[in-house]
């Protein structure tokens, strides 16, 4: 049959108020033209060295053995994520969510380290490119009072600026766009609103949180605990307000009212916290596997391509409607497993990915609220407890067990979510 392709990736945000990206392409297999690949041919060949790439680049090696595998990822290093929150909270440091790419691609694996160009899926090819460097962010964010945690280079700069903090506004943005772990813009806040009250400093604190949506979350449960917390903690929440301009000079963030485009507000602030706007990597706009936004085009339940049955897509860089983690991830990747080994036997795909995902909503320096949902938005979650109540216990597993279960298992290939626990959990009957 033909070759294989898996396209994954992770969200990176894009030039700010310029030109909206991705962080990594996942993966895609298929035969290739480009003159830095160790052959012309692979099996599988996974674009994207992200969560989503390697998992099923780990899992494919079993399948059809390493020499039939490659990984196409410019990047030497590859981060866990879901750890920035805490770095900018300064309850972790950046070095532990980071490893050297190399450490974490498959034993036997060809790494191509290049960037694709140009996807043919008509022809089984991809393009691809020297590596070549993306400029820094922009100059705004060389100010000490703006900080963002979607970006290795400014992660560290939202901790200076929550010590550096006086008096003011500090505001915290979520864009007009698909995000990454759509939890984490508002997780730096109440991790502000804790070390502020710690450190005396919180009666000088307005806090805000202005986002482009219209609820402060997309799960009822979880969205009636967080506004219980919002109101406690006397955290100002505007709706449908979309951040379009910064002026670093000024320590003006001017946001548009979406529901009456072209009038906007201009705010002052202390503290500017950005999650910037993102969206597909350009080589997905227009692609043949993409839908008319730019995510890869699949199926919502087999993950295999609407249109090429060879092509098949896990993680942010795809059109499922779930939200974009590392959790999606991982029960995507066992789903995915079961679809391309059936598959590869001219068999039709049975397993069903339930749109599984879970964002750990950090709501302090010890307590987290663990929403697990599905594609209804509805609660699926693990533990026989209320979720939607602050544990500690929650704290401690996404600060220290899901880190380990990210390097250890996920990436091995080892880990496709928590269902068969969720089942244990609940004895059979949920």
């Amino acid at each position: 049959m033909s070759a294989i392709g898996v396209v994954s990736s992770c969200l990176r945000p894009g030039v700010w108020l310029l030109k909206p990206g991705m962080q990594q392409m996942g993966s895609f297999g298929l035969h290739t033209a480009a003159r830095c690949a160790a052959k012309d041919y692979y099996e599988v060949l996974v674009l994207g060295g992200g969560a989503g790439g390697i998992t099923m680049s780990a899992r494919m090696k079993r399948k059809v053995g390493a020499g039939n595998v490659a990984v196409v990822e410019p990047s030497e290093t590859h981060y866990y994520q879901p750890l920035w929150t805490l770095v900018g909270g300064g309850a972790k440091r950046l070095a532990t969510s980071a490893r050297p790419t190399g450490s974490v691609m498959p034993k036997g694996v060809e790494w191509i380290k290049s960037r694709v160009t140009a996807l043919d899926p008509d022809k089984n090819c991809v393009w691809l490119e020297n590596d070549i460097k993306i400029k820094g962010l922009p100059e705004g964010f060389d100010h000490p009072k703006i900080g963002s945690n979607y970006s290795v280079h400014t992660v560290e700069k939202t901790w200076k600026a929550l010590q550096d903090f006086k008096e003011g506004n500090a505001i915290f943005t979520f864009p007009n766009t698909p995000v990454k772990c759509a939890g984490a813009p508002q997780k730096i806040m109440y991790l502000s609103e804790a070390y502020w009250r710690k450190t005396g400093k919180r009666s000088k604190a307005n806090i805000m949180f202005n986002t482009s949506l219209g609820v402060i979350f997309g799960v009822k449960k979880y969205a009636d605990a967080l506004l219980e917390i919002i109101k406690e903690r006397n955290i100002a929440v505007n709706y449908k307000c979309n951040l379009v301009e910064v002026r670093a000079d000024k320590q003006e963030a001017v946001f548009e009212n979406l529901d009456k485009p072209g009038v906007t507000e201009v705010h002052q602030y202390e503290m500017l916290h950005v999650t910037p706007p993102m969206g597909p990597p350009d080589v997905l706009i227009n692609s043949p596997v993409s839908d008319q936004i730019g995510w890869v085009d699949v199926d919502k339940e087999t993950l295999q391509h609407k249109k090429y049955p060879n092509v098949f897509g896990i993680g942010d860089c795809t059109n499922l409607p779930t939200s974009k983690t590392a959790a999606a991830v991982a029960a995507q990747s066992g789903v995915l497993d079961k679809t391309i080994s059936l598959v590869m036997k001219n068999q039709l795909p049975t397993k069903k990915y339930d749109g599984y995902t879970s964002c750990p909503l950090v709501t302090g320096y010890n307590k987290v609220i663990l929403a697990e949902f599905d594609y209804d938005a509805q609660p699926l979650e693990t533990f026989p407890i209320d979720q939607s109540k602050e544990r500690v216990t929650m704290y401690h597993m996404k600060a220290d067990m899901m880190p380990f279960l990210y390097w250890n298992m996920l990436l091995k290939g080892y880990w496709g979510g928590p269902a068969p626990v969720r089942k244990l959990m609940h004895l059979g009957l949920k």
